[in-house]
């Protein structure tokens, strides 16, 4: 209960706007997010599973009662002579069904174990792309603020030209409607802003009506393997999905020897201890009497045949281990593909990038060839708020390209498993 209250009384907490860096935003999520925990809470289920795996290599001592009057021979009560107090304790020595049942326990542990791990990634995987998301937004809106802004500017200049009669109001309308255009572009992206931050903020464990705001909306710098073979060489290698699939094929197997396993001999260790009373005519139908007896040996059980239902099971373990063999081949071919299309579509977008950043630079030098017009009386403040607007046009374009390769990088990592080495 303390555990589940630390995990979550900081969503209880009054609504605020929290300002992080990502590396804080990755801590959080991690000690945080609901999806890692209830990972965590089947990770001990697994652990807890091994433990009951091997409870009968565990001895067991049961003691009570087998008292009861007898009238004529002392017979047995669920097996033991009648006794005023009686003991019993039981081990298994060697029992290879069992053994191959904690084989298996102890490898599906380790598949929850991997599940776990891969759960974590996508819970940092979803932090990042999230973190960068609300950057994005946040930058966008900026940027068609400050178009806002150099609108209104024209817009009143062309206004008390039309009052003057030096302009027409068809020109003064159509800034107008693009002024409109602007406003509501800006309402859809403080919206995603909003969202977005509201998403980040549900991620980390917070409450619906908390925010959190990324501290800096700097490209993150993500370090992403060169060579496409050096990617799908790594994807493969420290895939988590694949060793899962592995941990899966080897507890089948392990089930299979199992149910095989039924039909070696089983050895148990036995010891006994009973109490006896002469009211229970042992002196009558016995030679001697003694009041305090005890034994000490091994229960030996040798199966004669296979069962079928043991032979049905082994081969239905059979059947799911090539079943998971296929789905292996399958995995591996995907994984490979996928990695090759993230590692394309990051070069891809790279080029867009070089693209944008090349026509960005090409209107910032219209604006300062129209700001020196401006300034020599040549242009007007017109044709200074469109070379304006059309810079802050090319700002959005490149924040976009640049979007669209720190998005590849991230989907690049996330398959090659370097998610966090790849994180500045």
């Amino acid at each position: 209960m303390r555990l589940l209250l630390a995990v979550f009384l900081p969503g209880l907490a009054c609504a605020e706007l929290r300002s992080v860096t990502l590396k804080e935003a990755i801590e959080l999520a991690l000690r945080q997010s609901p999806e890692l925990f209830m990972a965590r809470l089947e990770e001990q289920k697994a652990q807890l599973a091994i433990r009951e795996a091997r409870d009968p290599f565990r001895p067991k001592v049961y003691a009570g009662s087998g008292l009861a009057y007898t009238s004529g021979f002392p017979m047995s009560i669920e097996g033991s002579a009648p006794s005023v107090f009686q003991a019993r304790g039981v081990s298994a020595i060697y029992n290879k069904a069992q053994n191959y049942n904690v084989a298996r326990t102890v490898e599906q542990s380790r598949a929850v174990a991997i599940d776990t791990q891969i759960r974590r990634e996508q819970v940092i995987y979803q932090t990042v792309l999230s973190y960068l998301e609300a950057a994005r937004w946040a930058r966008l809106a900026s940027n068609v603020r400050q178009q806002i802004e150099g609108m209104q500017r024209a817009v009143e200049v062309v206004r008390l030209r039309v009052q003057q009669g030096r302009e027409l109001e068809l020109t003064a309308r159509q800034l107008e409607l693009s002024l409109a255009k602007a406003k509501q572009r800006l309402l859809v992206m403080e919206q995603e802003q909003d969202q977005s931050e509201a998403f980040l903020a549900n991620l980390l464990g917070f409450g619906p009506d908390d925010r959190i705001r990324p501290a800096t909306d700097a490209p993150l710098g993500l370090a992403a393997p060169e060579s496409e073979s050096q990617a799908i060489s790594s994807a493969l290698e420290q895939s988590r999905e694949l060793k899962r699939l592995q941990s899966a094929i080897l507890a089948k197997e392990l089930e299979s020897k199992q149910h095989l396993a039924t039909r070696l001999p089983t050895f148990d260790l036995v010891a006994q201890y009973g109490l006896f009373a002469r009211f229970n005519n042992y002196e009558d139908f016995f030679r001697r009497f003694q009041r305090h007896n005890g034994q000490l040996g091994v229960s030996v059980q040798v199966p004669l045949f296979l069962s079928a239902a043991a032979r049905a099971g082994a081969d239905q373990a059979q059947i799911d281990v090539s079943k998971l063999k296929t789905e292996m081949l399958q995995t591996r071919n995907r994984i490979a593909l996928e990695t090759r299309r993230s590692h394309q579509q990051w070069k891809r977008n790279e080029q867009a990038r070089e693209v944008a950043r090349l026509e960005l630079d090409l209107a910032r030098e219209r604006v300062n060839v129209t700001l020196a017009k401006f300034e020599e009386g040549r242009a007007t403040l017109e044709e200074l708020e469109q070379a304006r607007f059309q810079e802050q046009e090319k700002w959005i374009d490149f924040y976009e390209a640049q979007f669209a390769v720190e998005r590849a990088k991230l989907d690049l990592l996330r398959h090659t498993g370097d998610l966090l080495a790849g994180l500045p």
